[in-house]
């Protein structure tokens, strides 16, 4: 338990490392391999230590975005751990570069670590900090652009754990090959799990609606990411003309992004990625977004943190579910009943299995 003086920051711990995927996931956009990820550590002065990591996508930005981190130390050393000072603090360094990229990134990594040093500090589980409480959040799976017979081999393997969603990666050059996937799919899984689907951006508007059109009658839960992330206007034209509810939500930067999307309609539900949406303290200007506008909200990735922030989101929707992290975490989320299940462990779950971290780690 935190002591009766302010918990100070000491410092940062910043390593980069490459984790493997068990197989690859594809995209429309490529394929992807390899995690590039950076750990980042707040170090208190009472040696309590927060943990974050952040996706970096391209290895190419990975030392960049340590070296961003890392040199952010100065700035918040000696401080006390309170994350929205903090944020605040952050925001006003960046004003003229912009919270997006690099610098967005950095600032969730930090925002993230120090919540959960605060939330260790006090001996409460992220989601009790926020005024929550853990509840089981409904988890699904994805598949990768991996055609009709690998898209159903995945999701009966889902199914088969007891997932109750999976989503596919679609944007095939012909609609009917997107409408295969689904199909097969569905006769893989049955009636009672959910399927969504995501064109990762591939498509333009006009496109979007013809497709979406022949996949209106598929059942879907969600077409995700149709065309371009901030062509707002362009979600809200094929929002508007599908009856399957339009998603989005997971490259956007911050809560500014998210209104504006909600001001044009663009989007039916909303998932914001806990990176770029500013870390724990810009999910908390989401989730409030969402329950005054009455939105629900699912997660992109980042799942240990996630799941404590969805337990304390009003209009919490589902939690996307992957596990291309989970070879340096030291206690991986649980799933139970197709549900994500936190336990009482105080902060956020993110705790490094070492002996991983040091074999994966990028000098």
């Amino acid at each position: 338990m935190m002591s009766q003086s302010p918990l100070k920051i000491r410092g940062l711990r910043v390593r980069a490392v490459t984790v493997p995927m068990s197989e690859p996931h594809r995209t429309a956009s490529g394929t992807i391999t390899e995690s590039p990820l950076v750990l980042t550590d707040v170090i208190t002065d009472q040696d309590i230590v927060g943990h974050s990591y952040v996706f970096c996508y391209s290895a190419l930005a990975l030392k960049p975005t340590a070296l961003l981190i890392a040199g952010l130390e100065p700035l918040i050393a000696g401080r006390d751990v309170a994350p929205l000072e903090i944020q605040q603090l952050l925001g006003k360094r960046f004003r003229l570069l912009g919270p997006q990229g690099l610098a967005g990134i950095a600032m969730a990594a930090i925002d993230m670590a120090v919540w959960d040093a605060l939330a260790r500090a006090c001996g409460l589980p992220l989601v009790r900090l926020l005024g929550g409480e853990p509840k089981p959040i409904p988890a699904y799976g994805a598949t990768g652009y991996d055609g009709a017979q690998g898209s159903a081999r995945v999701a009966g393997a889902w199914a088969e754990r007891g997932i109750k969603g999976v989503k596919a990666k679609i944007g095939y050059p012909d609609v009917g090959e997107d409408i295969a996937v689904v199909r097969a799919m569905r006769q893989a899984v049955g009636d009672g799990v959910a399927l969504m689907v995501d064109y990762n951006q591939s498509l333009s508007p006009i496109d979007a609606i013809e497709r979406g059109r022949r996949l209106d009658d598929e059942g879907l839960a969600w077409i995700e990411e149709p065309t371009l992330a901030h062509d707002y206007a362009g979600h809200a034209r094929v929002a508007a003309a599908l009856h399957t509810p339009i998603q989005c939500g997971e490259n956007w930067w911050g809560a500014q992004d998210m209104r504006t999307a909600i001001d044009a309609q663009a989007s039916d539900y909303m998932m914001p990625d806990v990176m770029k949406i500013g870390g724990v303290s810009g999910w908390l200007q989401a989730a409030a977004l969402g329950a005054t506008h009455g939105i629900r909200l699912s997660n992109h990735l980042f799942i240990e943190v996630s799941t404590h922030l969805l337990c304390a989101t009003p209009t919490a929707h589902w939690l996307e579910y992957a596990e291309w992290f989970n070879p340096i975490i030291e206690q991986p989320l649980r799933i139970v009943d197709g549900c994500a299940v936190l336990d009482e462990r105080p902060g956020s779950g993110v705790e490094w299995n070492e002996e991983a971290v040091g074999r994966y780690l990028v000098e």
